[in-house]
């Protein structure tokens, strides 16, 4: 797999209504420039606007493993494919899934062909996960989100530990997140065996998310 960038929209304001419009356009430019593979991960009702008005991969932050019928404000997954979604984030640590409703939410996603990229805390929840078969699998220990500490430089032997555990189970991509902010951080983690970032307040809360997506992009 070609080493991918996933930048996590979440609610914030800089990334939701017409902030979200102007950071995917910010992070299509990066992409175009350097020609790294960045995926969007949006909320799910700016779906359908931002997956129109760029032409990098737009993936929902959620889906909820369900099918048409009485369910009142939940994200049907067919919905989120018609909105123009290819993938989604699951079971990440502002939204965690037991285990029955995660394996269930990626055997629909498979079925309507959406990619899914599912978070673990740790090591040993990356390999129960890995069994469900995800696209990829992105290691975020909780305490580092939104820190000014990376994984990659607090915990580096978490990324080494997920990668040799999923591969007991399974060949699949290992991500890391949680306080990923520089190149190095980048740098450090590809090193480590991951083949990519999942990445927030890194670039949307910098006072210049180009100049700050540029630089991740040009490490990986």
């Amino acid at each position: 797999m070609k080493p991918v960038i996933i930048v996590n929209f979440k609610t914030y304001s800089e990334s939701t209504g017409k902030g979200a419009d102007e950071l995917a356009l910010i992070c299509e430019k990066v992409a175009h420039d350097t020609g790294k593979n960045i995926i969007l991960a949006v909320e799910e009702v700016d779906i359908y606007r931002i997956s129109a008005l760029v032409d990098i991969p737009v993936y929902s932050e959620t889906l909820d493993p369900i099918s048409s019928g009485a369910h009142t404000g939940k994200n049907l997954p067919q919905a989120l494919k018609e909105n123009g979604a290819v993938g989604t984030l699951l079971n990440h640590s502002e939204d965690l899934f037991i285990l029955d409703m995660l394996k269930e939410s990626i055997d629909i996603a498979k079925k309507l062909g959406l990619k899914t990229v599912v978070c673990a805390n740790d090591a040993d929840t990356a390999e129960a996960v890995a069994a469900f078969d995800p696209d990829m699998i992105a290691i975020e220990p909780p305490e580092l989100i939104g820190g000014d500490i990376s994984v990659s430089t607090a915990k580096p032997e978490i990324i080494t530990e997920t990668i040799e555990k999923v591969r007991r189970v399974a060949d699949i991509p290992v991500l890391c997140g949680a306080g990923i902010k520089t190149g190095e951080d980048v740098r450090i983690a590809l090193e480590l065996g991951a083949q990519g970032i999942l990445i927030a307040s890194g670039v949307i809360k910098s006072k210049n998310p180009e100049k700050a997506l540029r630089e991740l992009a040009d490490a990986l």
